[in-house]
């Protein structure tokens, strides 16, 4: 036996061997062997926001143009509120008028003797991240930039962002617009977010606003017989000096630089109904943030998989009935009413179990449900949770975990007055007899 399995570690041995020799390029690379040449950077999955990679994400950078997601997500709201269309029309300011002008800033040359439509507005700013245009939508939906910022700080509150801090619309520093700068802003300060916040951003603009993804994947904006190009270079575009940066399945987020910033971005690739979104921040080249972007895609695309761990109708074995209290029956079967699917990292498979969370409003003081039960009526939920050694949780929230709901299987009627009176009385008679035992057995004992 000593000698088959001695036999058999020499013959894996000798296969790792060749399969290096050939150039084989083994998928399993643990997260510690990334390398990521990024100060900081996170990975999550695009459904759930598991969160699948982290490095230094809760320190805050200047992100640059990647503050235009926020500005992406507040105009699509107002569109979806219907305090603006895409054919609201509006004029660009002096102040928005000066910053594009400015080449040197994304600046496209926007005109004051017109008037732009917010699509016009929202490609320029979504495609080739012009800053402007960002002002010129700020303007039109709060009245001011300065109102505007406070509006970006509130909604990041009230996505859950923690660290994050909006001074103004389009990521550069406040010193670079000079007494234009947003009212009750500092002069001197930049926009700062962590990629954790940003992340998060990304991951509601993803979610709650699709279409953004149909403008942050175009290749080029037309506006003002002009043809502008977007800043991404891992989409597929027909250009050899960006081949190298090629993701198949990219189609977004945000690019971002300045001095402070370094090179930034926010990604997002599908690839077989499995989106991932990742942020890098801090590095020291335009190729570079793709290429730690690729190495973050990579490792969740090929270290991870969408697995159903649980199917529709599931029971946890001995629990598959809840008590019911005033019934006609005394308990009632429970099952999960969907599957629970979730993005395992390869082996860990086993690394999960789930568990019940009933409905407390439902229950009596002794946790038993109260009758009348419906079938089909939601008691709580099956929860999933993770017993592997390294939980790196979801973007939503440390505490957040995926869950489905606990139907009931049928339907348990209430008891008639007359039962539960009989039953009443049956208890207190048995209250009484209890007493009177134990009263009776502590005299002889």
């Amino acid at each position: 036996m000593k000698r088959r399995i001695k036999t058999s570690v020499y013959f894996v041995f000798a296969f790792v061997i060749f399969l290096t020799s050939i150039g084989f390029s083994p998928l399993q690379v643990a997260a510690a062997d990334l390398d990521l040449k990024a100060e900081s950077a996170i990975l999550i999955d695009g459904e759930t926001g598991q969160i699948l990679f982290a490095k230094n994400a809760d320190i805050k950078l200047p992100p640059a143009s990647m503050t235009k997601m926020m500005t992406e997500y507040l105009t699509m709201e107002a569109i979806k509120n219907e305090t603006i269309t895409w054919e609201t029309e509006t004029g660009i300011s002096n102040y928005a008028y000066r910053i594009s002008g400015d080449s040197s800033s994304s600046g496209i040359g926007l005109r004051q003797d017109k008037q732009y439509t917010v699509k016009d507005l929202y490609e320029a700013m979504a495609i080739n991240s012009d800053n402007a245009a960002s002002i010129a939508l700020a303007e039109l939906i709060a009245g001011s930039e300065g109102e505007f910022v406070k509006m970006m700080n509130q909604k990041a509150e009230e996505l859950g962002m923690k660290e994050y801090e909006f001074v103004n619309t389009t990521g550069l520093s406040n010193s670079d617009l000079g007494e234009d700068h947003p009212a009750g802003t500092d002069p001197n300060a930049d926009n700062l977010l962590s990629a954790r916040a940003a992340a998060l951003l990304a991951y509601h603009l993803v979610n709650d606003y699709p279409e953004s993804l149909e403008y942050s994947s175009q290749l080029t904006d037309e506006l003002d017989g002009r043809t502008t190009q977007n800043w991404n270079w891992m989409l597929p575009w027909n250009n050899d000096n960006f081949a190298q940066y090629y993701y198949e399945g990219i189609d977004g987020l945000k690019t971002g630089h300045t001095d402070a910033a370094g090179y930034t971005f926010t990604g997002t690739a599908e690839r077989d109904g499995r989106r991932l979104i990742s942020v890098v921040m801090k590095t020291d080249s335009i190729g570079a943030r793709f290429e730690q972007t690729k190495k973050l895609m990579d490792y969740g695309f090929n270290q991870f998989s969408k697995q159903e761990l649980y199917p529709a109708g599931y029971q946890i074995e001995d629990e598959s009935t809840l008590n019911v209290s005033k019934g006609k029956e005394d308990t009632v079967e429970v099952e999960s009413k969907n599957a629970i699917t979730a993005t395992v990292k390869n082996g860990e498979e086993e690394a999960y179990s789930v568990n019940y969370r009933l409905n407390e409003d439902l229950l009596d003081e002794d946790g038993n449900l109260i009758a009348p039960v419906e079938k089909g009526q939601v008691v709580g939920t099956m929860e999933l949770i993770y017993t592997g050694s390294k939980a790196n949780g979801y973007i939503t929230g440390d505490g957040q975990k995926q869950s489905v709901d606990l139907v009931a299987t049928t339907a348990v009627e209430k008891s008639n007055w007359f039962m539960l009176a009989l039953g009443a009385i049956g208890d207190f008679f048995g209250n009484i007899f209890t007493s009177v035992k134990d009263t009776v057995v502590g005299w002889f004992s």
